[in-house]
């Protein structure tokens, strides 16, 4: 089997693996992004982040994006995503691909029976999809984490 290699727009891949729950406090409160409010100082319960995040267990990686592809969907260098392989692909979602054995990160663009793969940085080619190419769609990003 040949190993798949990277465009350079995911940097590792893990799987998750279910286990101890991640679970933190939760501020009975909303958070105002405008005017500040009074705080109302209690807790509410926890969040188990798993649960949150993470849909369908058996089918979900992680992954580090690499490279500025995707700049401009908010996808940085280091950021980690969450990607679900039981999950439809659909047009418009932002997809983990593989085209002639090589993974890379796009948006997905379907135009009737045409797919192109999308950059979201103008600096960077979109990639059609034709019949010669090895192509497959690997996976749905249903969530990017990156620090602030």
């Amino acid at each position: 089997m040949k190993k798949i290699k990277t465009d350079g727009s995911i940097k590792s891949i893990f799987r998750y693996v279910p286990g101890k729950k991640i679970s933190r406090p939760v501020v009975g409160a909303t958070i105002p992004a405008g005017f500040p409010s009074p705080a109302q100082d209690y807790i509410d319960g926890t969040l188990d982040l798993s649960e949150y995040l993470i849909q369908h267990p058996a089918a979900t990686f992680f992954m580090y994006a690499d490279g500025y592809s995707m700049i401009d969907a908010g996808i940085h260098p280091g950021d980690l995503l969450i990607v679900d392989r039981a999950i439809e692909p659909a047009n418009n979602k932002i997809v983990v691909a593989i085209v002639d054995m090589e993974f890379t990160l796009k948006r997905l663009k379907i135009e009737g029976k045409r797919y192109w793969l999308i950059p979201e940085n103008d600096e960077f080619e979109p990639i059609e999809i034709t019949e010669d190419m090895d192509f497959r769609i690997w996976g749905v990003v249903t969530y990017v984490i990156h620090p602030l």
